[in-house]
Parts: structure tokens; sequence; C-alpha cells
């Protein structure tokens, strides 16, 4: 039988066959998947072929194999740090939740996501939550940032989970699609995925009041079905974002506003850094690129690995 990965726990993977039945799925062996030594091997979103076993009174699903991803979003593992995280596979678009407090998602957090999901030809939409709660300065800087990614390309909405604003825009963009949602802890995804979709009933908790972050109320990836033709894919909060193989002189690509000023470069393998004639370095200097995409390249070429992490701040 052929299926879609709903839910995986590491050692167990809920699957829905094609006829729309769930099944409690194990696997045997180990998965290298394109060469890629995971933690996870099998990961929602995937599409598998399994079997159906009677194990005494049990009746459990054993994956033997996975076909071939159209794309994933993959990160460095927290724990293992020589082995990878595959967070969702065969993803439509990634919607990344930012905040400016509560916690507060710092640019090179943003920009090393979104250089992943270029990476891995992942559309990715930017949600700026909690427009209920800012005041002047924070609602300047949400529109600084807002106008700086629009400008490359992105899209973006200013939304607040709390009170509905602007959720329907974000409903029509999922019609039809799978669409990850990821976050650090506390920006309210839990809470979104609830207003865009009730039935659902994820979990939420308050924020901790001596880290003012979020409690981690989802703890494995989880794809559900929506009733207006749509899937979602809710994450775990994510602290930090440690980039996977990127060669250094790729990384700029994933930049597309740097990517766009490389043919002008004197050097055809100009890394943007100390090089003569460097279009990149000029176009910093004319305030034609922001100072905050620069310095999120720097770190990431540099690898800077440390700098990013949300609780390192």
């Amino acid at each position: 039988m052929r299926g879609i990965v709903y839910k995986s726990t590491g050692t167990w993977y809920t699957v829905k066959s094609e006829k729309g039945d769930f099944f409690e799925c194990r696997i045997k062996g180990k998965f290298r998947i394109q060469g890629i030594k995971s933690t996870n091997p099998v990961a929602v979103g995937d599409n598998v072929v399994f079997e159906i076993e009677e194990v005494g009174d049990e009746t459990i699903g054993v994956i033997k194999e996975i076909e071939d991803r159209r794309n994933y979003i993959i990160r460095k593992s927290v724990k293992l740090s020589a082995q990878t995280h595959i967070i969702a596979a065969n993803i439509d678009q990634v919607f990344l939740i930012v905040t400016l407090r509560n916690p507060k998602t710092y640019t090179v957090f943003i920009d090393r996501f979104l250089a992943t999901a270029e990476a891995y030809d992942i559309p990715a939409v930017l949600l700026f939550n909690k427009m209920d709660i800012y005041d002047e300065e924070e609602l300047k800087e949400i529109e600084n940032m807002v106008s700086l990614y629009r400008e490359i390309g992105y899209t973006c909405h200013c939304i607040s989970a709390r009170t509905g604003t602007k959720i329907g825009e974000v409903k029509s963009s999922m019609e039809g699609k799978t669409s990850m949602f990821a976050g650090h802890s506390g920006v309210g995804k839990s809470t979104l995925i609830n207003l865009i979709s009730p039935d659902i009933n994820i979990k939420t908790t308050e924020i901790s009041e001596q880290h003012r972050q979020g409690q981690h109320t989802t703890t494995f990836a989880e794809m559900y079905d929506l009733d207006f033709g749509a899937r979602i894919i809710d994450t775990p909060g994510i602290k930090g974002f440690g980039i996977v193989d990127m060669d250094p002189d790729e990384i700029g690509d994933y930049f597309p506003e740097l990517f766009r000023l490389k043919a002008d470069c004197k050097f055809n393998n100009c890394l943007h850094l100390d090089e003569p004639k460097c279009a990149v370095k000029n176009a910093l200097e004319q305030n034609d690129i922001a100072e905050s995409r620069y310095n999120s390249y720097v770190q990431m070429v540099t690898g800077e690995e440390d700098t990013y992490r949300m609780d390192s701040f």
C-alpha cells in the first residue's frame, strides 16, 4: 500500500493510506535518503510504501520504502551536531511566524530560514504576528522589516492570531496546498492554526513569565487535513536553525538580492567579503541592500553557528 506520513515521533509513524485510512507504522532497518545522515529518516509529508503485519493481537504497518521527495526543510540536529533533522517533506509553501517580543525573532534567524527554503525551492511567506500588542516603536520596526522583505520579493502578512486580523488572507493562500508553519516557541503558531481550523484544537500554553518565551506545545511535527481543501503541517518550536550542506560559494545564491548582483562582481567566485570590485559590497555601501541581510549572509559563510540561537541573546 501507499500512503503519506502525517505524524512522526521518531519511533512510530502515522500514515494515511490512499483510501483514507490511518495506520500506525514502524520501519525495519535503517533508511539512508540521498546520503543524508538524519535523526529522522522518515518525515511528515513523505510518500511511503508500507505493508500491514499482524503482531499478536495488534495490526501494525511496516514502512518498506520512502518515495523520492519533491523537497524538504532540513536543519542541523540540536542534540547530535553531526546529524541533521528533516522537519517536513513535499511542502508547497512554508509560513515563518515572526514576533518582536515574547519571544523576539531576530533577523539572522529569519534569514537562515529563508535561505534554507530557497535552497530547497520552497516558497516562503512571513507572518508578523501579535500586531495587537506592539507599541508605536515596535510597529515602526515591523513596518521597516515588512518593507525590507517585500522589496526582496517575499510575501508578508501582518496578523494577530488573538484577534483574527488578516487571517482570511492567510487562509485563502493555503487553499489546495500543503503548508508548513514554523517559528520559535511562543510566536502563536498553535493559536493561529486553531483559528484557521478550530476542529484541530492544538494545545496551547501561556508565555513563560520567567523567560518571556513560549513553552513547547508541539512535541512532534504533525500534518492535518483542513475542511477547505488544504493540509497544514504543525512543527515544534525552533530555537536555532543550523544550515546544512551549503558550500560558502553557493550561499549567496539563496539571498535573492545578492544573487541578482552576482554577475556584476569582478570575480565569478566572489564571496562578497574582501574581494575587490564586489558588486554586493558596493550595493551595501550605497544602502541598496540591507545591512542586516548582509550580516546574516556573512555569518552563514564564515560558519558562525552560535550567533543565531534565540537563547543566546
